[in-house]
């Protein structure tokens, strides 16, 4: 009852059409039940009687019910369609607004071919609901209890051998209706399954062609594509055994109305007018039934994609610290003071593990240290992507738990190896990184960025199009434009993610050279695999396992006979003059 309560709150905007819709919908069954009274008038007494007048009358009263009937269909099919739409979109933006909101983690736990399917088909569901469902429910109920009485009136005893079918009808169903729940949410859940690998797929689909394996994804995405048809199956065999029996029962209406008809017909207690009437009359019940069972087979699926949709909505978002403000201007030292975090608390495994250090206001702190230390968890905390389970993190003496995130994400720019780049133009990816920037501020970024000449080459210049995540752009190219990006938003602190480990040397060179004036008068954390980068870093941090285990200068953490960085500088070196000498050799 609270779900359905739920549900019918997304009405309230659009009373006026909905009321207009029902209104409509309740009109056509009215009207619909002129054509059985008429026949019975006609059948007892216009046609003996030989009333040749009032027939053409009777009848073109009909034909002009029948006109309005097509205008109230009309209604009832756009305006019901309108509102269906209506709160589709309305849900849509909602999900959407939610997913805007959600942490991190909840993203961590999902793929987005799920999340996607929860946004379409979910919502198509519930909007075929929302807009047949009322109708449908209006039309179906006037419609049995009218043909109660208008049957009753002609026949009471006949009207209640015919009724008393009917609780076959409603039985069946019920019994198969909760199977066919469970078998229409597993199939939803394949579903969402079979759209998440399509996702995985398509995004990595020139891995999978580098490395030869459409067969294997193909093996995947036919392993989730037979449990959408298995779950389907059970689906659809349980709709098949409601709608099988439902239309055995509905036969079995015709049968007991013409045989019982027909003794009350032989006995004289109907006239032969009435038992005709009550032939055509008798539809006039069945159908009704027929649609009140598709109503429930609709509703099971709309509801089940409305609690779907309802999981998502009813998620915690990410929230501020009551209290928390936003600053105007946020400088000083960020300090991380005996800092821990898990991702998984469950597992009981700490990612940072009592980490203290401070980046001095201005200066630059490297990360270094073996892939999985916990550089990359240190940059998502500073953002408030993650919050630490223990320990504080301030900016200058500011807890950034007390600063409200929007203005936290506000002063903190950030460059990753990993670039994502929107579909659209260079200007538009350029000016994601400020809101309302002119012409003038994006052509600026895109020089200090170095990648101003080589937009300037293309035919459109600024409004190029990318491609669907910069796919028609080099990496240095994607890493200029995103450097670009946060020029733009010009932020007093900045992270580097590991934003040139996957360069050639070249291309490094000059990305390196916009990094370098991006890092002037800011407080600069870099993440780095290449230690060449970092070496005129004020400190360098060796993370590994969750603590830090070393820092100093580049020149200071050298001097240590066996400390962990010299060995990754020198074997780094090592590899460099490895292929030097390899080139050499073959020239």
């Amino acid at each position: 009852m609270y779900m359905l309560k739920r549900f019918c709150s997304y009405y309230r905007p659009y009373l006026k059409t909905f009321a207009l819709d029902m209104f409509c919908a309740l009109g056509n069954s009215v009207i619909g039940i002129f054509y059985p009274i008429i026949t019975r008038y006609m059948l007892n007494d216009l046609i003996p009687n030989r009333k040749f007048e009032k027939i053409i009358f009777f009848g073109s009263m009909l034909l002009l019910a029948y006109v309005i009937k097509m205008i109230m269909k009309f209604c009832v099919d756009y305006y019901g369609h309108m509102v269906g739409t209506n709160l589709q979109a309305d849900m849509r933006r909602q999900l959407f607004d939610k997913l805007e909101k959600l942490p991190f983690s909840f993203f961590d736990n999902n793929e987005t071919g799920k999340i996607m399917s929860r946004i379409t088909n979910d919502v198509q569901e519930i909007s075929e609901l929302a807009h047949h469902g009322p109708e449908m429910l209006v039309m179906t109920t006037f419609s049995l209890v009218f043909s109660l009485i208008y049957l009753s009136g002609i026949n009471v005893t006949l009207a209640l051998i015919i009724f008393s079918c009917s609780p076959l009808l409603f039985i069946i169903t019920f019994i198969v209706r909760k199977k066919h729940l469970e078998s229409s949410r597993r199939a939803r859940r394949s579903l969402a399954q079979i759209n998440g690998d399509v996702n995985s797929s398509v995004s990595g689909i020139r891995i999978t062609k580098a490395f030869n394996n459409a067969d294997k994804e193909m093996e995947k995405f036919e392993a989730g594509n037979k449990a959408f048809v298995e779950a389907k199956k059970g689906q659809f065999f349980t709709m098949a055994i409601q709608h099988a029996t439902t239309v055995f029962v509905t036969d079995i209406f015709n049968v007991v109305c013409l045989i019982s008809g027909g003794i009350f017909l032989y006995n004289g207690a109907i006239t032969f007018g009435d038992y005709s009437t009550f032939i055509v009359s008798v539809s006039f019940f069945t159908s009704p039934i027929l649609q009140l069972v598709q109503w429930m087979e609709q509703f099971d699926e709309g509801i089940t994609g409305f609690e779907r949709f309802c999981e998502i909505i009813d998620l915690p978002v990410e929230e501020d610290r009551e209290g928390a403000k936003d600053y105007k201007d946020l400088k000083g030292d960020i300090s991380f003071d005996h800092v821990s975090f898990s991702y998984d608390v469950d597992e009981h495994r700490e990612v940072l593990d009592d980490i203290s250090f401070t980046v001095k206001q201005g200066n630059t702190v490297a990360l270094v240290g073996p892939s999985g230390g916990g550089k990359t968890t240190i940059c998502h905390l500073l953002e408030k992507f993650y919050h630490p389970e223990k320990g504080v993190i301030c900016i200058g003496d500011i807890d950034i738990e007390d600063i409200t995130m929007r203005c936290l994400r506000d002063h903190i720019g950030i460059v990753q190896q990993d670039v994502f780049l929107f579909s659209g133009s260079f200007a538009e990816n350029i000016a994601y990184g400020k809101k309302n920037a002119d012409e003038e501020e994006i052509i600026s970024a895109a020089r200090k960025a170095n990648i101003y000449d080589y937009i300037m080459s293309l035919p459109d210049g600024f409004d190029t199009q990318i491609g669907e995540r910069g796919i028609r752009l080099s990496g240095g190219q994607k890493q200029r434009l995103s450097i670009a990006r946060v020029f733009l938003k010009n932020p007093e602190i900045l992270i580097l993610d590991e934003a040139t480990s996957s360069l050639d040397n070249a291309t490094e060179a000059l990305i390196q050279e916009a990094l370098n004036s991006l890092k002037q008068g800011r407080t600069t954390i870099v993440v780095a695999h290449r230690l060449s980068t970092i070496r005129n870093a004020s400190e360098i941090l060796v993370v590994s396992n969750g603590k830090i285990i070393e820092s100093g200068t580049h020149e200071k953490l050298l001097k240590k006979r066996s400390g962990v960085y010299k060995k990754l500088y020198e074997s780094q070196f090592r590899e460099a003059n490895y292929g030097i000498d390899e080139k050499i050799m073959m020239s």
